[in-house]
């Protein structure tokens, strides 16, 4: 026996053993319990356990096994056909298209939605192919391909989180689909699935040999006589329908595209007839082993199986971005920004007077009624609107230093807290404080949030130290490290048992019903902090020529660097702890100020601290006004910008 047949031996012999262990332990799991042996002895004869397993935990099961094998043979094809180690449906934005036209489709036209279900999910998901394909560049970079693809689906995230807000009861339900779930009342999920997910797996199975020659380089496989274009064309269109026939029954189950062609790979499977069968076979071991990990966590509550395919696939997504990106070239590290400053002596008054009108507007208008500077001291604009309004300032500004303060340590023009994955940690880190310790104040929440950019920062400077803080790949492990925290908060926020609406407010990040003690909270850190910032701005201005310059001029380089990222990472923890996980203002008002006012730190702290206050002001008063007397989350309106922005920076960076 060869080893290339002894490995495919092992790999197929090891996978199917570990699918019937987790399929057993799977099928026992549930609220109605019973034995192994009692699953043996009695499924076979009419009674409680026959209908339990026949009924519902069969069927999940198998979906489980579908969905798991479809998603990982489109990964594999995916890899294949891009060339990237990073691509999956997940990466590549095409899960989230898929979740997002089903979303649209359930709120404006849900007749279609129960007739066509699966051709409006692939509607989304071509859709989103296309949006990803276009703004990665021609020259298709894995990472940049794969950071792009995660912005995108960062960006249908925030739109479906606000119409699930706006339309909570058309979309009732979504939250945990939306997360990925293989919950099944009776078999007509996996009779839709199967049939479809057999012919694109055969189809697939079948093209290996096209994949192999279109592998070595499309070059190469012209000149061996292979037609490109309708190679390129098949496995385009077999990917996205495995893709959103998984989405159209599961939901947006992420990162098994991911891991299970590398794990193939990693045993050492070659040809791609064997790499998508196998693959297969380890996409169903992998999503099955996550949805026992999920209940064995919580027994009693349906814990999203895609949070904790996040969990492990976020980490895993680290990995291989770092490993891929040892080969890329270094990005422009330029931060941008005006060679012809305004004086702040015009421009601290322009913008001031914007502060000063919004906040009339903000403290007078709720969306219908304009209410007197006479009637202010009321009970509702007293004890609710005016402290909203004050906080909502105090954090963007917080939030708008601490962008600066990383990118100037980072010398990176995409460091943001959001970005690099601190805002989600830091949200991680307050609720598991909540969870674990629920009778401890929720002043002490800042704490738990402070672990949890502190773990996120760790994360950051080990994976990327090396490659001297590349743009593009800390862009791309801080969204890694950002998935990684949101499982966390959506398997806490089911563990705690939070109402999905609470839920989507607090993952959004809102100032909603925030008093005076948050606002005397935020402003005694706001206090502490802020001079402290702009104390490092002289220093900060010598480290931008670089570590030999600054430390020729005497500058304490590492002292610097450490006491300004730590600044720059308790402002922005500061500001989870308090309104939740809002992102971008970090990243938006630096830029804009930089545009403004230049290069040097203190007249671009000063301004970016006050546009960051101002655009989460206007952010908020548009979340509520827009739709009053509902409202759309201050952090999703900011989403709704932020990200198209992050796409063009990114976009301008070579």
């Amino acid at each position: 026996m060869d080893t290339l047949r002894k490995k495919s031996l092992i790999s197929f012999s090891g996978g199917f053993l570990l699918l019937i262990i987790v399929s057993l332990v799977h099928l026992t799991q549930g609220q109605a319990g019973y034995s192994v042996q009692q699953l043996f002895t009695e499924v076979w004869i009419e009674g409680r356990v026959q209908d339990i397993v026949l009924g519902m935990r069969l069927p999940r099961l198998a979906i489980g096994i579908i969905a798991g094998g479809a998603l990982a043979v489109a990964g594999g094809i995916l890899q294949t056909l891009t060339h990237n180690p990073l691509a999956s449906a997940s990466t590549l934005g095409i899960n989230a298209g898929a979740f997002f036209a089903v979303v649209v489709s359930m709120v404006f036209f849900p007749t279609a939605l129960g007739q066509y279900s699966f051709i409006v999910a692939v509607i989304g998901a071509v859709f989103a192919t296309l949006l990803v394909l276009s703004l990665a560049g021609r020259e298709l970079n894995p990472v940049r391909v794969a950071l792009t693809g995660m912005i995108i689906s960062l960006l249908f995230s925030s739109i479906t989180g606000a119409l699930q807000l706006l339309y909570e009861n058309e979309t009732s339900g979504l939250f945990l689909w939306g997360s990925g779930t293989l919950v099944q009342l009776n078999w007509s999920g996996v009779k839709f699935a199967f049939p479809l997910v057999f012919i694109a797996l055969v189809t697939s199975i079948m093209s290996g040999k096209a994949l192999d020659t279109f592998s070595l380089g499309e070059e190469l496989a012209t000149s061996l006589g292979q037609s490109v274009v309708k190679v390129k064309l098949i496995a385009w269109t077999l990917s996205i329908i495995l893709s959103a026939i998984t989405v159209s029954v599961v939901g947006a189950i992420g990162f098994i595209g991911l891991m299970a062609p590398h794990i193939v790979r990693l045993i050492g499977i070659k040809g791609h007839r064997k790499l998508l069968s196998h693959s297969f076979l380890w996409g169903s071991v992998l999503l099955i082993s996550a949805d026992v990990i999920a209940r064995f966590i919580q027994p009693t509550q349906e814990i999203p199986v895609g949070a904790m395919t996040a969990l492990i696939g976020g980490p895993w997504l680290m990995y291989l971005a770092y490993r891929t990106a040892k080969t890329q070239k270094r990005g422009d590290r330029s931060l941008g920004g005006t060679k012809k400053p305004i004086s702040l002596r015009w421009l601290v008054p322009v913008i001031i007077s914007l502060i000063i009108g919004a906040m009339y507007i903000s403290f007078s208008y709720n969306g219908t009624t304009w209410t007197p500077v006479s009637q202010w001291t009321s009970m509702i604009i007293w004890n609710f609107r005016i402290p909203r309004v004050l906080i909502t300032f105090i954090i963007g500004a917080m939030l708008a230093i601490s962008g600066v303060l990383l990118q100037g340590v980072l010398r990176n023009p995409l460091a943001d807290s959001s970005i690099l994955g601190i805002t989600s940690m830091s949200g991680a880190g307050a609720m598991i404080f909540l969870v674990i310790l629920p009778s401890i104040p929720v002043t002490w929440m800042p704490i738990g949030a402070m672990l949890g950019a502190i773990i996120a920062m760790l994360i950051i400077f080990l994976t990327s130290w090396k490659t001297g803080f590349q743009p593009i790949l800390l862009a791309l492990i801080g969204i890694s490290v950002s998935a990684f925290g949101s499982a966390i908060i959506q398997i806490l926020v089911v563990k705690s048992r939070l109402v999905v609406a609470a839920a989507l407010v607090w993952l959004s990040g809102s100032t909603y019903a925030k008093g005076w003690n948050d606002l005397y909270l935020a402003s005694i850190l706001f206090i502490l902090l802020v001079p402290v910032a702009i104390y490092f701005t002289r220093h900060l201005n010598t480290l931008a020529f670089g570590d030999e310059i600054a430390t020729s001029h005497g500058l304490n380089v590492s002292h610097t660097r450490a006491w300004s990222l730590i600044i720059g990472v308790v402002l922005s923890a500061s500001a989870v702890s308090i309104v939740g996980t809002i992102g971008f203002i970090g990243l938006l008002a630096p830029h804009i100020a930089r545009r403004l006012v230049g290069y040097f730190h203190f007249p671009l702290m000063i301004v970016s601290m006050m546009l960051g206050g101002l655009l989460l002001s206007l952010a908020d008063f548009i979340g509520r006004v827009i739709i009053a007397p509902k409202e759309i989350p201050s952090g999703l309106v900011v989403a709704l910008i932020g990200a198209p922005y992050l796409l063009y920076l990114l976009r301008k960076i070579k």
